[in-house]
């Protein structure tokens, strides 16, 4: 299992707005910066996260984005369910695909689905918070100039 550049991104702005303090403003440039990715990318990444209720917009000269939930409030496991395209494993878990010739018979198909079951069950035991116990350290590195 992979995620995508976009979930990718996702938890990244995520933990860079949870490393902050809950009220501060960043924009989407600093966090940019910080993790040396595209803007363009990110400026999509946030626009979705707004419309999903992790974040919100404050909108105007001295704007920015923030947490719009505690990180204690935001489940990895429904994020990545958010965030993701599809959990195709194989091209059987597609139903638009042709399909396989050996799917009417194949139990790999069962076995795989239990395990892209316990991959999301496995994420659903966290959230923001558990990843932000490091906090001071995780800012040290997200916000060098800020010290």
């Amino acid at each position: 299992m992979r995620l995508t550049l976009y979930t990718d991104y996702s938890l990244r702005v995520l933990l860079y707005l949870g490393a902050r303090n809950i009220e501060d403003l960043s924009t989407i440039k600093e966090i940019s910066d910080a993790y040396g990715i595209s803007k363009n990318h990110l400026m999509k990444v946030t626009h979705e996260l707004g419309k999903l209720g992790y974040i919100e917009t404050v909108r105007g000269r001295g704007g920015g984005i923030r947490l719009a939930l505690k990180p204690k409030d935001i489940g990895i496991g429904k994020l990545v369910l958010q965030t993701e395209e599809d959990f195709y494993l194989v091209d059987c878990f597609n139903p638009e695909s042709v399909g396989c010739i050996i799917s009417p018979v194949c139990s790999l198909k069962g076995a795989l689905n239990k395990a892209l079951h316990a991959y999301i069950a496995v994420l659903d035991e966290y959230t923001l918070a558990d990843f932000l116990h490091s906090k001071d350290e995780l800012a040290a590195l997200l916000f060098p100039d800020k010290r």
